[in-house]
């Protein structure tokens, strides 16, 4: 079995030789690669992550920090809240981006939209109840 880092190297290099679109699990779904530097390290990351694009403004998308249900968050949110900024590749474009938390009703809203569009995410939801609510991040392009 391939370690975590060897599955988000193989979907960057699929993300950036078909112009944003990965196949398998993601199949279809919106995908988005975001830099940020480690908090501890200072190294510079990239992670893959699924997003939902805000209806009204076309310049914010939405991340979730599911880490597909474990009881912890990971370690790319602690780094985008940390920092407040990142750059992401969307598609065949890549920008500056600030990052806010969504908290209370507007995360429980942007949540649910996201899980009724990819089920899989309100799998991860059940998996935490009681151990911590994933977190929505905006990103917002600067």
């Amino acid at each position: 079995m391939s370690s975590p880092k060897d599955w988000n190297t193989n979907v960057i290099a699929e993300f950036r030789a078909n112009q944003g679109r990965v196949g398998g699990p993601f199949e279809g779904a919106p995908m988005v690669l975001v830099h940020h530097r480690g908090r501890k390290t200072g190294r510079e990351l990239v992670s893959p992550m699924m997003y939902l694009p805000d209806e009204q403004d076309p310049d914010t998308i939405y991340v979730f920090a599911s880490k597909a249900g474990a009881p912890t968050n990971p370690d790319w949110y602690y780094n985008l809240v940390t920092a407040g900024q990142a750059e992401i590749e969307r598609g065949t474009e890549q920008h500056p981006v600030v990052v806010a938390e969504v908290t209370g009703d507007e995360r429980d809203r942007i949540f649910a939209e996201q899980a009724r569009r990819y089920p899989g995410f309100a799998g991860y939801a059940e998996k935490t109840v009681g151990i911590r609510t994933i977190p929505v991040l905006a990103l917002r392009r600067s």
